[in-house]
């Protein structure tokens, strides 16, 4: 598919950014772009100008962020921009404190984001192929960008605006190499009113840079380190200017692995050669922020690694919003490097508001009827067969006796089971296990059978993308597949008022509540001692906490807590006991360190 741009062009290039030979114009002026990665939807909005004047401060001129198509549109064809999804509202905030921005709009983002910020709905149809040219993939990829080019069209660049530059897909090189999809895009965008530059992004190697662009659109790299060598090979690729689009000055974290740590002289020296070098860059990330609910992504290398809720990443702005020596590394280099340093706003304070007395409970099998509304089926679904997108699945049966000792397996479980019979707790299905069966035995009167699955987040990178959520295959028992279910799904959108009773334990999969008086709400962080689960602060989801770590503390930004009582609401999913809630100072992302 041919388009109407010239190479590396945009339409009106003398108004906007655009490519010189190897340089960058800016307005027709030679320019460098010092770019940092900020994400709106990992970023309580009453932070956004909080954050974007400390990037400015470090002396970074651009504001990078993906979109994640996944909570703009949760259900096919009803979109929401507004609040703290309002990215018209963002875009506008950078450029009224002079900062330009970098559009990442996928549709496929990665970013340690649930599916890569692809909608989950998308999986409900099982012939979908993600990022091809497969219709029904296409008819919603042009349904989003006709909703999202027209909310942003005008903030570009060529009309004012602080728009720069659009990214067409993301990394796509690791993943597939189909030219006509890369082209079916950049018409897309272009059809409907993208007019700066546009440009790809991938890893410094031959078979990425081959798959994951286009001929005359400009090349960028993402790399760590070693940048003499990416940029080399970069420049076999095409002589526009030197890019790296994410400069990794820190990484992410997995659920029962090390935290990760970067030194910042280590991340300073790679910074220093790529700058030497005269080239622009992004960083990834400037403040990393949080995966709020049910949003993490995952990997699957060998084995699913859920990723943990906090996306501190180890930035040079750390989580809180407070800068890190990183920081300040980063910002006397730059100003060594021609950029403007901006003043650094005061530290927002956090408080250890104390221990939150957890003074009510219930069992989830109580709440289900005021929760769910159970769905009818023959044989067992998954998430994306009946409209759900994340948090729990609760399946139910009823086995016939007598029955001797039999063994149960749950075939292909996405992510974590709990196995209940009449009631009582039997045992846990992993998704990296190797299943050995529970043993199951049925007396003349028969049993109810409840399985609870979590989704813990979709594979965000890879081959493995089409990560669907529940029992994805079956329930066996002996060599019988079972059929007959009631499912529940447990999405916690809009939690209803719930029959609360005094706190109780001895049991999973525990709902409890508790409160906390606040006078004046600052940041602060919440510490859980108990097994694995889920907590909300005023009915907003934080994420997710598990004993495993690393993480053992959950950020919580002042605008979720209010002056006077605060409800703090705890799903506790594989622990018997009740948990401990406490509000602490600072945070603990981990003990165990790594250097990457």
């Amino acid at each position: 598919m041919m388009v109407s741009n010239p190479p590396f062009a945009s339409v009106h290039a003398s108004s906007g950014l655009h490519v010189n030979g190897a340089h960058f114009l800016r307005n027709g002026q030679p320019h460098r772009i010092f770019s940092g990665a900020l994400h709106y939807f990992r970023v309580c909005p009453e932070y956004w100008r909080d954050r974007m004047l400390k990037c400015r401060a470090m002396g970074l001129n651009t504001i990078e962020t993906y979109v994640a198509w996944n909570l703009h549109e949760p259900t096919p064809g009803v979109f929401s921009f507004v609040d703290s999804l309002d990215l018209r509202r963002f875009i506008s905030l950078a450029g009224e404190l002079g900062m330009d921005v970098i559009l990442r709009p996928g549709p496929y983002i990665c970013a340690e984001w649930d599916l890569g910020g692809l909608p989950a709905w998308l999986l409900a149809d099982r012939s979908m192929r993600l990022r091809t040219l497969h219709p029904g993939f296409l008819t919603a990829v042009s349904r989003y960008f006709d909703r999202l080019v027209a909310e942003v069209k005008d903030l570009q660049c060529t009309n004012g605006g602080p728009i720069v530059a659009v990214q067409i897909e993301n990394e796509y090189g690791s993943y597939g190499n189909s030219r006509s999809y890369l082209s079916w895009l950049e018409q897309a965008l272009v059809d409907r009113g993208i007019e700066t530059l546009l440009f790809t992004s991938d890893g410094p190697l031959d078979s990425m840079l081959q798959g994951g662009t286009l001929p005359h659109i400009l090349k960028t790299v993402n790399f760590g380190s070693r940048a003499q060598p990416a940029f080399a090979k970069l420049r076999e690729y095409g002589d526009g200017p030197l890019m790296c689009m994410e400069f990794w000055n820190g990484w992410f974290d997995h659920w029962g692995e090390e935290h990760h740590i970067r030194d910042h002289k280590d991340t300073v020296a790679a910074f220093e050669e790529m700058l030497a070098m005269g080239a622009s860059v992004n960083l990834y990330m400037a403040h990393g922020g949080t995966n709020f609910g049910f949003m993490n992504g995952a990997n699957h290398e060998g084995k699913y690694q859920p990723t943990v809720t906090s996306y501190d990443y180890d930035a040079p702005i750390d989580e809180q919003g407070r800068p890190t020596p990183k920081f300040f590394a980063f910002q006397q280099l730059l100003a060594q490097h021609g950029a403007r340093i901006g003043k650094l706003p005061d530290p927002a304070p956090a408080t250890a508001f104390g221990k939150v007395n957890l003074d009510e409970s219930l069992h989830l099998f109580r709440a289900l009827d005021f929760l769910s509304a159970p769905i009818r089926c023959e044989n067992i679904p998954v998430m994306e067969d009946i409209g759900q997108n994340h948090g729990f699945i609760l399946y139910r049966t009823f086995v016939s006796g007598p029955r001797p000792t039999e063994k149960l397996f749950i075939k292909e479980v996405h992510d974590r089971a709990l196995v209940f019979q009449d009631g009582r707790f039997l045992g846990l299905v992993d998704r990296n296990d190797t299943q050995e069966g529970l043993s199951f035995e049925v007396n003349e009167k028969g049993s109810r059978l409840d399985i609870l699955v979590e989704n813990q987040g979709r594979v965000n990178y890879g081959p493995l993308l089409h990560d669907r959520k529940g029992i994805t295959v079956g329930v066996r028992l002996n060599y019988q597949f079972l059929s007959g279910w009631e499912v529940f799904p447990l999405e916690f959108k809009d939690t209803p008022p719930l029959p609360w009773s005094s706190v109780s334990c001895g049991t999973p999969a525990m709902l409890f509540r508790g409160q906390i008086r606040i006078e004046v709400p600052t940041d602060t962080f919440l510490s859980v001692k108990g097994g694995r689960g889920v907590v909300w602060i005023n009915g907003f989801c934080l994420g997710r906490y598990w004993n495993i770590g690393p993480q053992k503390t959950l950020y919580v930004p002042a605008p979720l807590l209010k002056p006077g009582r605060n409800e703090v609401v705890i799903f506790e999913v594989e622990s018997p006991d009740i948990p401990e809630a406490v509000f602490v100072a600072e945070s603990e992302l981990g003990a165990f360190i790594k250097t990457v």
